[in-house]
């Protein structure tokens, strides 16, 4: 691999980096707003419902399956976006290792 090739990378790798703190940043935002459309149906669905504490509460937790799902989901994706993150820091160390190797070699 040449110099050339390794900078080319290294910049390349970088932008998808930026791309990836914003991607990560929007997905946080969708997790904390499906948290809180959690918080509000499942505290509705408590106080609308009837009987015990224990009965009121699984019946908030039945009738917000669907958005628990969602969050869920949003949870995944918040997660997959800082491994990818992880991802490419790694090959960014990796292009910088190279780029090293071929430094110590031109000095030889």
């Amino acid at each position: 691999m040449l110099a050339g090739e390794i900078v080319k990378e290294l910049s390349e790798l970088t932008a998808e980096n930026r791309k990836g703190v914003e991607a990560l940043f929007a997905a946080e935002t969708h997790l904390a707003q499906c948290e809180k459309d959690l918080d509000t149906a499942e505290a509705s669905a408590f106080l609308s419902g009837a009987g015990s504490v224990a009965e009121r509460q699984a019946q908030a937790k039945q009738a917000c399956s669907d958005i628990r799902f969602e969050r869920d989901i949003a949870k995944a994706q918040v997660n997959r976006v800082r491994t990818k993150l992880r991802v490419i820091e790694s090959a960014i160390m990796a292009q910088a290792t190279m780029s090293k190797i071929m430094q110590a070699e031109m000095k030889l």
